[in-house]
């Protein structure tokens, strides 16, 4: 029997270890994303694209708390869930896995490791777009009206619902874990996806059909969508590379001025956590 407020308890003691330096530098999320965050923050001032664009932009706390809020607060109560599944599930999921990659040399392990967690990202990112119920829970992330680092980790409470477990279920199916080490692959693709919603101008040259960038992510947020690009354009996270598989990659230019949102977002509780919260109950539209 798994005891729910324990699990809890336990979620946010290990976030109050990193805080306080009381685990390993490799297992310090927290403030890996504080420096980050600092780090990246400090390029947009020192290297805007939208040399319009505030250095305290539009919902720049607001995001900010959203990082946070998402990373360590939210995801402290959603560890329960993976506890009752892991308590429960009858058979070893690594029974089923394709491939192991403990056989392997541990950089293609980790390359291998990073590859499929990006497409399961990818495929997930799709299916948010793609139906009107999980979209109605991604607008969150698309309410963003002005782009900054701080707004990669902007979503909706039920995506860490829907996402990390279809992710780990498939990473578990295929290559039966996570490999040794695997922080690294976890630190590149935060620290990618927030040079990708920064305030900075990269296209990584000819890389960019394999990694995703700024540019590319910008128009991913544009508001006014080509007639046969409805369901969204550029759903890659750190790999651009689906995109361009599978047809959906769209960048007609490198404008960085470009408005942002979606179709009646004026109608959307912007600036309010507590509205984003249990949105879309209530919705006007």
């Amino acid at each position: 029997m798994v005891d729910v407020l324990n699990e809890i308890q336990g979620g946010f003691s290990w976030v109050w270890k990193q805080m306080t330096f009381q685990v390993n530098w490799y297992d310090n999320y927290f403030w890996f994303l504080t420096l980050l965050s600092l780090v990246v923050w400090g390029l947009e001032l020192a290297f805007p694209w939208r040399k319009n664009q505030k250095a305290i932009r539009r919902n720049f706390w607001l995001d900010g708390f959203y990082m946070y809020f998402n990373f360590f607060i939210f995801s402290s109560v959603i560890s329960v869930l993976y506890k009752i599944i892991a308590t429960y599930w009858p058979l070893g999921m690594d029974s089923f896995a394709v491939l192991d990659l403990t056989q392997l040399p541990h950089w293609l392990a980790l390359l291998i490791f990073f590859i499929l967690n990006d497409f399961v990202q990818w495929f997930t990112h799709f299916l948010l777009h793609k139906y009107n119920f999980l979209w109605n829970f991604h607008k969150v992330h698309h309410s963003v009206k002005e782009m900054g680092f701080a707004a990669h980790l902007r979503y909706h409470w039920m995506e860490n619902i829907f996402y990390k477990p279809l992710k780990t279920l498939v990473v578990l199916l295929l290559v039966g874990g996570e490999p040794n080490d695997a922080f690294i692959v976890h630190f590149v693709s935060i620290a990618i996806g927030h040079l990708n919603h920064a305030n900075i101008k990269i296209t990584w040259g000819p890389l960019k059909y394999i990694l995703n960038n700024s540019v590319m992510h910008l128009w991913h947020h544009v508001k006014a969508l080509p007639d046969d690009r409805k369901n969204g354009v550029n759903f890659g996270i750190s790999l651009s590379l689906w995109d361009y598989i599978f047809k959906t990659n769209y960048i007609p230019s490198e404008d960085g001025d470009i408005e942002l949102g979606f179709e009646n977002d004026e109608k959307f509780p912007i600036d309010s956590f507590a509205k984003q919260l249990i949105y879309p109950i209530g919705k006007e539209d």
